[in-house]
Formats: structure tokens, C-alpha cells, sequence
């Protein structure tokens, strides 16, 4: 078969991210359709292991989507409270072929390396991850007192810029996106892939902070579930509404509750739910003053 793929017109050079590296790989599939099987390219997401070290210490090995590297490592280390501002990152060395990215702090940073000791960390959310959470959430996830409201006319547009960003999940099927955006002024919107989804809203706070972007007025969008993890990265950025086009769990929105974050899902076609804080959608507050 691969010998035949340009004769069948089968080649596909793959996406390259931002870091230079291969964002997406082309692969040999045999697809069945129509009642018969045809050789074809596939478009999939690559994953890449990142090892995240402090001041020479090795924190965690992270799998995600290869670009805007420097930005997770700022983004984890921020929202795992490693570091509390960006001020004290004195510099970021990213090293594509060692597959590592080296945190240096203008201060020494004590973690304590029961929490912190050389752990794996996959694109999907498994027990390592929850308990690693629960050690530090405390700590760094916040209430949030955003006074920020949209309307249902501003969800539904964030979303289908979210969407149309979406380059890499249309092609591949196998990734996350997340945004950052003001929803008065979504031409501005900041837009990350990943295969974790934790990942992809680690680099909007990894960016956010290093850009010392405002984060009053903002919304996060997601093209996901809204988990609890989600909800959590959230509370940790520090913004008032986040927009799912799945479903919630039930811990997330109790958590949402809690942390004073409107949740609205199932933001598709014409309709959504929206699952807490409805005071911040116009329209939402006096139904649910209501009921």
C-alpha cells in the first residue's frame, strides 16, 4: 500500500504546532464505506512526553499535544501552586529533542516532594491525577468574584468561534480546545489544543500569565465535558463563567457552586443549561429567582 499512496493521491504532510514539532501524523488506514474497503490516510494527534523540571529538580513528565510548551509548564506549575506569580519565573528553556522544558526561579521554591516526586502524568484523567489534586486544591483553587454577564447571543457566538478554531479536533477527532476570550471583544480570543484537556487550559494560563493578560470580563470555552478537573483549572485562572458544549458532572457543579463559577453546558445549536451562578446570563437570574 505505501507504495501506491501518491499514485492514489493518499499523501499528507503532517501539521506542525507552534514548538516546530508534528502536531498531527498521517497514517495508513484501511477504510471500509459503502459496502467495500479502500486504502486511505487518516489525519491523527501526535502526543509527546514533556518533563517538566524546577530549578534543576524533575517535577513531572506531562504527555500532551507538542507546542506551546513553555506555556503548560508555566500553566501547571502555576495552577499546582509550584509558583504563586509570575514574577518569580526568572527563565523557561525548552529543549525539543531531550523533550524536557527547565523552570528557573528567581527564588528557591520548597515543594514538598511527597507531592512533588517524579510522577507520570497521562492525557487522560486517571486516580495519579485526582490524587494529586486533592493534595493541592486548597491551596490554589479560589472563589471567583467576576462580575462578568453574557448574554445567550455571546454564548452562542464564543462558541461558534470556538468551533471554527477547532482546526486540529475536525481533522483528527482526538483532541481538546479551549478559549480564552472577552466575550465583548472575541476577535481577541485565545485559543489552545491539546490531547488532555487539562493541558489545553494549562496553556491558556501558562499564556495569560506570561503576557500579564486581564482576566476580569473573560470566560473560559470548552469543547468538551465539563468534569470536575475542568471546573477546578477554571476556578484556578480565575474566571467568573466557563461554556461547555457537553455535559457536567454532578461533582463539577457543586464545585461550581462553591467557587462562585457559572457553568453552562450543552451549548449547542439554539439552546444550553445553565447549572449555577445563573446571575451572570442575562435573563437566566429571574427564572431561576423564580423557581
Amino acid at each position: 500500500m505505501a507504495r501506491d499512496r501518491a499514485e492514489l493521491g493518499l499523501e499528507r504532510a503532517s501539521r506542525q504546532g507552534e514548538d516546530g514539532l508534528p502536531i498531527t501524523a498521517g497514517v495508513e488506514v484501511v477504510r471500509y464505506g459503502r459496502a467495500e474497503f479502500q486504502p486511505d490516510i487518516d489525519e491523527v494527534a501526535s502526543e509527546y512526553a514533556l518533563t517538566v523540571f524546577v530549578n534543576d529538580r524533575e517535577l513531572a513528565t506531562v504527555v500532551c499535544t507538542p507546542e506551546y510548551m513553555e506555556d503548560l509548564a508555566i500553566g501547571f506549575l502555576a495552577s499546582e501552586g509550584v509558583i504563586r506569580s509570575i514574577d518569580q519565573v526568572e527563565s523557561v528553556q525548552l529543549s525539543r529533542l531531550r523533550g524536557t522544558v527547565r523552570v528557573r526561579t528567581t527564588s528557591n521554591i520548597n515543594f514538598n516532594q511527597d507531592f512533588y516526586n517524579k510522577r507520570y502524568i497521562a492525557s487522560c484523567c486517571g486516580k495519579m491525577r485526582q490524587t494529586f489534586y486533592f493534595t493541592n486544591d486548597a491551596q490554589t483553587a479560589k472563589h471567583v468574584d467576576d462580575p462578568v454577564t453574557v448574554t445567550s447571543d455571546d454564548i452562542f457566538r464564543v462558541m461558534r468561534d470556538l468551533d471554527d478554531a477547532a482546526t486540529v479536533f475536525h481533522e483528527t477527532g482526538g483532541v481538546h480546545i479551549a478559549a480564552l476570550v472577552d466575550p465583548r471583544k472575541d476577535e481577541e480570543m485565545l485559543v489552545r489544543t491539546d490531547i488532555g484537556r487539562h493541558n489545553a487550559l494549562d496553556k491558556l494560563f501558562g499564556r495569560a500569565l506570561r503576557e500579564r493578560m486581564p482576566l476580569t470580563g473573560r470566560v473560559v470555552t470548552f469543547s468538551g465535558r465539563l468534569s470536575s478537573e475542568v471546573l477546578l483549572k477554571v476556578a484556578k485562572i480565575g474566571v467568573g463563567i466557563v461554556l461547555a458544549k457537553s455535559a457536567p458532572t454532578a461533582l463539577a457543579i457543586d464545585m461550581a457552586n462553591d467557587l462562585g463559577i457559572t457553568a453552562v453546558g450543552f451549548v449547542r445549536d439554539d439552546s444550553f443549561n445553565v447549572y449555577s451562578h445563573a446571575w451572570r446570563v442575562a435573563g437566566a437570574r429571574q427564572v431561576e429567582s423564580e423557581s
